[in-house]
């Protein structure tokens, strides 16, 4: 196998280059360099800058709107565009709920939809985690009864992401109590964030962010047009949804910027007189996870071949959430044991607004706290590690 790049996929990566350093704005890539939180406005900001180029959906096929990249060229714009501090993608609309709709929605909602989520003018959040149906979503109670049109909504979805700046939400709903879960009774519903009777609730998480919500329906009238596919056949669609999810939480391109963070952290702090870099068992460490982020990527560029092909990813999407969240959450904590109890304070405000100043330490020390704490999220969401190990068992080692 030959793992260099041709001199078309070089040249491309230089179209990249040059992109992004003309157009990512500069306070944007500042904040996402130090590791500080961006707001809504900046993804939204950036998303329309690539719309204008053409590049607000650079996984999807060209047919709705996109760029019809080859998985190489996918690959490299990623890790151009997170070295260079580029913000991550929104998943929601661009990553989990378009491939679906692309997949099973039908061309009606094909036309109103996607145009809006790749311009930026939809913003969409995800509704499928309850009270007792997190990792277990068969589980939900979210009601949905049909009553002429529309169907009528009443429930409660939980540690919904962002979704207080949402336009539109996608939720798993009960459609038929009486069916056996998983296999039926289950409807997958695009519902306007507008409509009335929908509450948002914020829940405050330990890092002090407004990050996640819960999200009730009482008696929320939806029209029957906003539903994806079949009634009672929305966990096929679910689970197709998961496995793109998946895939994108590895984020190896953020991962591998972070690294080069974890490393200039560890030039500059020392132990016994000498760079921090230098002391065996931290080298050794950094070591590991550098090479367990190599292999994440050989892995990720299989699952974006497999996509490329229309195939929805199979049990390498759990291969990489797994790795990738744990790589993710060594990263974090190797940051703050090299600065020791710099760490320890911050204000969630001044990470917000990039005012560092009344953090004690080095400036670069200060938002290492909140991201350590954000970060343990990530081996829960998107369903546990747990139960991809559990999914890798069943269908690779047939267990």
């Amino acid at each position: 196998m030959d793992l260099n790049f041709t001199a078309e996929e070089l040249a491309f990566r230089d179209e990249v280059r040059s992109f992004l350093r003309d157009q990512l704005p500069a306070d944007i890539a500042a904040k996402i360099r130090s590791g500080l939180a961006i707001r809504a406005a900046d993804y939204t900001r950036w998303q329309k800058i690539l719309h204008k180029k053409g590049w607000g959906a650079p996984s999807w096929p060209k047919q709705f709107g996109g760029t019809g990249w080859s998985p190489v060229q996918l690959h490299i714009y990623d890790e151009e565009a997170a070295a260079a501090g580029a913000p991550r993608t929104i998943p929601f609309g661009l990553k989990m709920v378009a491939p679906v709709i692309m997949a099973f929605g039908n061309p009606a909602q094909q036309q109103t939809f996607l145009p809006r989520i790749v311009s930026g003018e939809d913003w969409w959040c995800q509704g499928y985690s309850e009270p007792g149906a997190g990792s277990d979503l068969a589980s939900l109670k979210t009601r949905a009864e049909r009553q002429g049109d529309h169907y009528i909504v009443n429930g409660q979805k939980t540690w919904n992401t962002l979704g207080q700046h949402a336009d539109w939400i996608f939720c798993l709903v009960r459609t038929d109590p009486n069916a056996p879960k998983q296999q039926m009774g289950i409807s997958f519903l695009l519902i306007d964030m507008k409509t009335p009777g929908i509450t948002v609730r914020p829940i405050i998480t330990m890092d002090g962010a407004h990050e996640v919500n819960e999200v009730w329906f009482e008696n929320v009238k939806v029209p029957v047009e906003n539903r994806i596919g079949e009634e009672n056949k929305g966990w096929t669609y679910a689970k197709f949804l998961l496995g793109h999810e998946r895939t994108n939480i590895a984020g190896v391109g953020a991962s591998k910027r972070e690294l080069g963070r974890l490393k200039d952290i560890a030039r500059q702090e020392t132990k016994n007189g000498k760079p921090l870099i230098d002391d065996p068992l931290f080298a050794a460490r950094i070591a590991q996870v550098e090479i367990d982020l190599m292999a994440l990527e050989i892995t990720n560029l299989r699952a974006l071949s497999a996509e490329a092909e229309k195939r929805a990813p199979g049990p390498e999407a759990s291969v990489l959430k797994i790795k990738g969240t744990e790589i993710q959450q060594t990263l974090t904590e190797l940051m703050m044991y090299a600065v020791g109890p710099y760490a320890l304070p911050f204000h969630r405000e001044s990470s917000e607004e990039g005012d560092l100043k009344s953090v004690a330490g080095p400036e670069y020390a200060a938002p290492l706290a909140a991201s350590y704490c954000n970060m343990r999220k990530t081996s829960i969401y998107g369903g546990s590690n747990e139960i991809q190990r559990n999914i890798i068992s069943q269908m690779i080692l047939g267990l």
